[in-house]
C-alpha cells in the first residue's frame, strides 16, 4: 500500500509541476507485479468489498485476464491459459486474505444435468492447477453455473466457444 500511495504522490507532484510519472515495473515480474516488493501489501481489501489492488486491474498485467476457455465436451486446461492459471495461485499465495470463486460455465448443448456436472469439472480442474501452484485450497471456491451464464448468445461455434470457459472471480469484485 506504501508503494501505491508513494506512486500516486509522486503522480501528483509530478503534475503540478507539468511531468508525467508512471510506475517503474520489473520486466522479470509476472504481468508487471513483483510480489515481493509488496509483501506487507494490505490484503484486508479481498473478500470485503475493496476497490481491489494494482496487478488485478492493470490491463498490462496477467493477472487481468481472468478466463479459461475449453475445447467442445472438455475439462482439460490448454496449454495457452497455464500461465494465467498459475500467475493467480501466485498471487494467492502471495496474499492469503485473497480469495476467488471459479465459476465454470458451458455452451447450451447437452442437458442441464450434463452441462452443470461440466462446468463442475472445469471449475475444478482449474483449482486443481492453482492448488499445486501454491494457492491455498480454503482461497478457492470452485462452482458451476452449466449453460447458465452465457457471454454470448447464437447456435454457432462463435458463441459457442465464448461460453465454454472457467471465470477466475476474486471475492469483493
Amino acid at each position: 500500500m506504501k508503494k501505491i500511495a508513494g506512486i500516486l504522490i509522486i503522480g501528483l507532484l509530478s503534475a503540478c509541476a507539468g511531468q508525467t510519472t508512471q510506475p517503474e515495473v520489473d520486466d522479470q515480474s509476472i504481468g508487471g507485479y513483483d510480489s515481493s516488493s509488496d509483501s506487507g501489501a494490505d490484503s484486508s481489501a479481498y473478500g470485503s468489498g475493496g476497490t481491489g489492488f494494482y496487478p488485478l486491474n492493470d490491463p498490462n498485467s496477467i493477472l487481468s485476464r481472468r478466463s479459461v476457455y475449453f475445447d467442445y465436451d472438455s475439462y482439460s486446461v490448454k496449454g495457452e491459459y497455464r500461465e494465467m492459471v498459475i500467475a493467480h495461485a501466485q498471487f494467492l499465495r502471495d496474499n492469503p486474505n485473497a480469495q476467488v470463486i471459479l465459476q465454470g460455465n458451458t455452451d447450451d448443448r447437452g442437458s442441464r444435468e450434463y452441462n452443470l456436472a461440466l462446468g463442475q469439472r472445469r471449475a475444478d480442474s482449474v483449482k486443481n492447477i492453482m492448488t499445486l501452484s501454491g494457492a491455498r485450497n480454503a482461497q478457492i471456491e470452485a462452482v458451476s453455473f452449466g449453460e447458465e451464464k452465457p457471454r454470448a448468445y447464437g447456435s454457432d461455434e462463435s458463441a459457442w466457444s465464448q461460453n465454454r470457459r472457467a471465470d477466475i472471480v476474486y471475492r469483493g469484485e
